[in-house]
C-alpha cells in the first residue's frame, strides 16, 4: 500500500534529482488522517521554500496532500525526535442518523454521557503505565508515558476528544477512546475504568476505536 511518506519520497526525488529520505514527526496508522503533520528533508534544492511548496502542491494535492508551509530548518532538527509534544483529536458523532458526508468520526448511535466521558480521562492525564492501553504489537520498551491534556466535551452532535502527550505507545489513544466509550454508554463505571488502569493488562481494556476518528493536529517544537 502506498504511504503518504512514500508519496512524498517520490516527488521530492522527482524534482531534486536525487533520493530524498522523508522524516515524519509521527507515524499513523492507515486510515488515520493528519492537519498538523511536520516532516523533514535533507535535500539538495537551488529554488526558495516556496517554489519547493507549490512545486509539490501541484501534483500532491491531487493525491489528497498538501503541504500547507516549507522552510529551511536548522541543521539539528529532527522532525521526531526534536518534538516536545504531539496533539491530537479524536471525533466522535454520536446520533442514530448515519454520518452521510463525514469520514473523519466514528459513528456511535448509543447515547454517550460526556461528563463521564471526560472524568475517565482525567483519570489518564500525567504520567502512568499505559500497558492496559498499548497494541499487543507494540514494540516501545517503556509503556509508561505523560498525558498532558485530555479533554472530552460535546459539541451539539459530536463528541471531541484532544489530546496532548510527548508521545504515545501503538493504538495507545484509539485503546483509550474504545474504553472511554464504554463509560459513556454505562457499560463500565468510573472505578471500573481506573482499575482497569492499573491492571496493567491489554486484555482488560475496551475495543480499538476505528481509525478515521483519529486526526494528528499539531507538533510542537522547543523554538515554537
Amino acid at each position: 500500500m502506498l504511504t503518504v511518506q512514500q508519496v512524498l519520497e517520490d516527488q521530492l526525488s522527482f524534482f531534486c534529482k536525487h533520493n530524498v529520505t522523508v522524516y515524519g514527526a509521527g507515524r499513523t496508522d492507515t486510515g488515520v488522517h493528519a492537519t498538523g503533520q511536520v516532516a523533514h528533508a535533507d535535500l539538495i534544492y537551488p529554488q526558495a521554500s516556496f517554489r519547493l511548496q507549490a512545486a509539490l502542491n501541484h501534483f500532491l494535492v491531487a493525491k489528497g496532500l498538501s503541504v500547507i508551509d516549507c522552510a529551511l530548518a536548522e541543521p539539528d532538527f529532527h522532525a521526531r525526535y526534536s518534538a516536545i509534544y504531539r496533539a491530537y483529536q479524536y471525533r466522535i458523532l454520536n446520533r442514530c442518523s448515519p454520518a452521510v458526508y463525514d469520514a473523519k468520526v466514528w459513528h456511535v448511535r448509543k447515547p454517550l454521557d460526556v461528563s463521564a466521558m471526560h472524568m475517565a480521562a482525567q483519570q489518564l492525564v500525567g504520567v502512568h503505565d499505559f500497558s492496559s492501553f498499548r497494541d499487543s504489537n507494540c514494540q516501545s520498551k517503556n509503556p509508561i508515558k505523560k498525558i498532558s491534556k485530555f479533554d472530552i466535551v460535546r459539541c451539539g452532535d459530536y463528541i471531541l476528544a484532544d489530546l496532548q502527550a510527548p508521545s504515545f505507545l501503538h493504538h495507545q489513544v484509539r485503546i483509550m477512546m474504545g474504553t472511554i466509550k464504554s463509560v459513556g454508554t454505562g457499560v463500565i463505571s468510573l472505578d471500573e475504568f481506573i482499575r482497569i488502569r492499573d491492571a496493567k493488562d491489554r486484555t482488560k481494556a475496551g475495543v480499538t476505536a476505528p481509525p478515521h476518528g483519529l486526526t494528528l493536529t499539531g507538533v510542537r517544537y522547543p523554538s515554537e
